[in-house]
């Protein structure tokens, strides 16, 4: 069966002037409901694409769906800036046969799942079908194109404007077909059933409301988390006023059908405080001084960064900030070889601790670069 989610996908362009782009990108995902972006580059002359690539790095960041880069590609180097700045894929425009030819070489160079191929039409794909299959992993095409392709591949399909310059169209469902109905919910006497909210990359707990009926089905409809405030007595889109919106990723129910636990994609702060999490105070000690991976990675580069920002004296990490790039690069390459050497002994204790040193330099590097964890695991995400 043709996996064509939609029927269109939304384009966003760019030239390297304004700063429009962040915001059409921010409307198009939250009040489109986009499942992915293509924002293409419109640039002339090597500054506008810098600027361009710069504009870019900033959708990259703001977005929550996967987005394609596309336009100003004309050599394998194009395909790098574009995966670089962000983007989960790359546009490969086979109508220029230089792109073709291209395409073996990029899809190996940087995944297949990397890069995709706008064809202008079905003879064009039929021609070289065994290649795009091989190399590329989604197709972009005008919707006649579209239309003529299913059932000629397994390939995910995406139509747009045959010169991928169709502005944003019509809006892409992002609604959920849910396998229960709410008759099937245990409610209380109000009609409420509660709803553990929980965050779908962290697996952290954010925050805990209410459903009816009224809220779960416009939940289901709209794909944003919505809510019956008990105390206002109205529907309650999280994040509406404050732009703190819930996307909602999956929802399961519980083994007595009276609980639903909700993933989400959390757009700022669950919490009314500006915390991330409504749980951010502790009520008992923990017994064990264990900690997920994530959690210690995220409290010592959080102790860098305040060591950037506020100095302390006869602190190492200041003393490599004093001492700059170079020096923290070196310390990098240093304890890059204590790993090496450290391996090629039986135990692992030793390798551990070289690997700890490892991360506590890289970190230092991060925060002298400005790179984030979730730039990092926004990267792992797309590969």
């Amino acid at each position: 069966m043709n996996r064509m989610e939609e029927c269109r996908i939304p384009c966003l362009h760019i030239d390297g002037t304004g700063s429009d782009a962040v915001i059409q990108t921010a409307a198009a995902e939250r009040d489109g409901g986009a499942l992915r972006l293509v924002v293409f580059d419109h640039s002339e002359g090597d500054a506008a694409h810098e600027a361009s690539l710069e504009q870019l790095r900033k959708i990259c960041a703001e977005a929550i769906v996967p987005v394609i880069g596309a336009g100003n590609v004309k050599r394998v180097e194009d395909i790098k800036k574009l995966i670089y700045a962000g983007c989960a894929m790359a546009v490969l425009n086979l109508k220029k046969e230089s792109n073709l030819e291209m395409l073996q070489e990029v899809s190996e160079r940087f995944g297949k799942n990397r890069i995709a191929a706008y064809v202008p039409d079905a003879d064009l794909f039929a021609a070289n079908r065994e290649a795009i299959e091989k190399y590329a992993d989604l197709l972009l095409c005008d919707e006649g194109c579209a239309e003529a392709l299913t059932g000629m591949t397994e390939m995910g399909i995406f139509a747009c404007d045959a010169e991928l310059k169709s502005a944003l169209p019509k809006q892409i469902d992002l609604s959920l077909k849910p396998h229960f109905t709410w008759e099937d919910m245990k409610t209380d006497a109000a009609g409420l059933v509660p709803c553990v909210v929980q965050d779908d990359a962290t697996g952290e707990v954010l925050m805990l409301a209410y459903m009816n009926a009224e809220s779960f089905a416009e939940t289901c409809r709209s794909g944003r988390m919505t809510y019956w405030s008990r105390s206002r007595q109205e529907l309650w889109k999280k994040g509406l006023t404050s732009g703190h919106l819930q996307f909602v990723r999956s929802m399961q129910i519980d083994c007595d059908n009276d609980t639903l636990l909700a993933r989400v994609t959390q757009i700022g702060a669950a919490c009314h405080t500006g915390n991330r999490s409504c749980f951010y105070r502790s009520l008992v000690d923990p017994v064990s001084e264990k900690k997920q991976m994530a959690s210690v990675l995220n409290d010592v580069y959080q102790v860098i960064l305040d060591r950037q920002i506020h100095p302390k004296e006869g602190s190492y990490t200041n003393y490599l900030f004093d001492k700059g790039i170079d020096k923290i690069l070196k310390k990098l390459g240093e304890e890059a070889t204590e790993i090496i050497i450290a391996s090629k002994n039986p135990e692992k204790q030793e390798t551990v601790y070289e690997m700890s040193d490892f991360l506590y330099h890289m970190m230092v590097l991060m925060a002298e670069k400005g790179i984030s964890w979730d730039d990092l695991a926004r990267e792992l995400a797309n590969r």
